[in-house]
């Protein structure tokens, strides 16, 4: 981020807290008053372009499964290389995420396979909307969540995006770190030069206020690149060779566009290490955000292998990367999408926008080893106007657990966070007692 950004960041948000004065609401977290008890760092992992749920978390028990899919299902778990690996009777894993079946089996994995929005958009850019403001149905601009979430923390900076540019989720009056994606994380860019950095500064030279703030960010920038080249460097000569398949782009565009922003997913185990990386480096960072694209497989889905598997199967190395960096007692990682896709096959043999999708939990504190909440079948009268998921949970309630449980958030304030949510009694088990 260039110095003229960061400053400018700095003045927003300070008129934007002078402008709100006593309107703005101020949530205190439960552990405010106890010290010693500082609650687990919180990281959400986005799939843009609609991520298929039942692809990863296969309904093998489901015949109507089967059915719906004559060419892209997942076979039923029979030891082979190309069938689902059984986590119980009703669902098993994708086979390209098998590297997850010991997190499943150690019970810190877990899976809501009928979550969502409740809004029943169809558009990837509205629904994402939603999603990151917390507000389903409303288009209206506001701040993300977790912007507004970071004010918990009481540091200058409590919140982290690795990838995107400008993220709509951190978007706010809450002062952010982002940081580019990949390989680009450590480049210091023009900073780097003393004498184009000592050119800038002097720009602020009248105002102390603003220099001080333009120097911070220099610094930063600089001390963020070199610790991210020092790590990957490292990685690099520790990791064993490893061939990374890459999507087919035969629908490209289309794909594009539904990305909104975000980068490939090829990138994601990369920014999940900068990720990890800088938020051990820096305690006060609590919240993190990672995203993807790549996901809307209108065409040529595939099963065991093909554009989906190639994805998951970047995405398990991804949630690798940060079980690595996120084991701590309170830490929960995310995986969450838009919206979900449709149970049956196209004419293409891909799969079209869907409502209800499977969502992720990954921590010491989750419950896991097995799915939670509803689930209600793939027969058609169960299906969302007879061809998707549909959506028993809110994302919000999800949400609002982990918050609860693992950040210490009084369910009042999660209130205001997320208008209009209400509490989910049927994810109470979600979190360990």
């Amino acid at each position: 981020m260039s110095a003229f950004n960061l400053a400018t960041m700095h003045l927003n948000r300070r008129h934007a807290l002078l402008f709100l004065g006593a309107n703005a609401w101020a949530m205190r977290p439960a552990w405010a008053d106890a010290p010693g008890s500082a609650p687990g760092r919180l990281v959400l992992v986005f799939l843009r372009g609609a991520y298929d749920g039942i692809s990863a978390l296969v309904p093998h028990g489901d015949a109507q499964y089967y059915k719906l899919r004559p060419s892209i299902a997942i076979a039923q778990p029979d030891g082979g290389a190309s069938s689902a690996l059984a986590l119980d009777k009703l669902f098993g894993l994708h086979p390209a995420m098998a590297g997850l079946l010991p997190l499943w089996q150690q019970g810190v994995l877990a899976a809501i396979p009928g979550a969502g929005s409740p809004d029943s958009t169809r558009s990837h850019f509205d629904a994402q909307h939603h999603w990151e403001t917390g507000l389903p149905g409303s288009s209206a601009a506001g701040a993300g969540w977790m912007n507004s979430l970071s004010k918990l923390y009481g540091t200058e900076r409590s919140a982290l995006g690795v990838g995107e540019a400008n993220p709509q989720i951190l978007a706010g009056p809450q002062a952010v770190q982002l940081v580019a994606s990949g390989q680009a994380a450590t480049r210091a860019g023009a900073l780097a030069d003393t004498r184009t950095r000592e050119a800038i500064l002097k720009m602020y030279a009248a105002n102390p206020s603003l220099a001080q703030s333009a120097q911070a960010g220099a610094d930063s920038r600089m001390q963020t690149a070199a610790t991210l080249t020092q790590a990957q460097t490292e990685a690099a000569m520790a990791a064993a060779p490893q061939a990374m398949a890459s999507a087919p782009d035969k629908d490209q565009a289309i794909q594009q566009a539904a990305n909104n922003g975000a980068p490939p997913v090829q990138g994601l185990a990369l920014d999940a290490q900068n990720l990890g990386t800088l938020m051990a480096k820096n305690r006060q960072l609590r919240l993190g955000f990672l995203s993807a694209g790549g996901w809307d497989t209108h065409l040529n889905q595939g099963n065991t292998t093909g554009t989906l598997a190639n994805n998951l199967g970047n995405l398990s190395r991804a949630l690798l990367q940060l079980r690595r960096h996120f084991s701590e007692p309170h830490d929960v990682v995310v995986v969450a999408s838009e919206f979900g896709r449709t149970c049956a096959e196209n004419g293409t043999r891909g799969t079209d926008h869907g409502h209800g999708n499977v969502m992720w939990v990954m921590g010491n504190a989750v419950a896991g080893g097995r799915w939670h909440g509803q689930w209600s079948g793939l027969a058609q009268g169960n299906l969302n106007e007879g061809r998707d998921l549909p959506v028993h949970h809110d994302f919000r309630a999800v949400f609002a657990q982990i918050l609860a449980g693992t950040q210490g958030v009084a369910r009042e304030d999660t209130e205001r966070l997320f208008p209009g949510y209400r509490w989910d009694a049927r994810l109470d088990g979600l979190l360990r007692a």
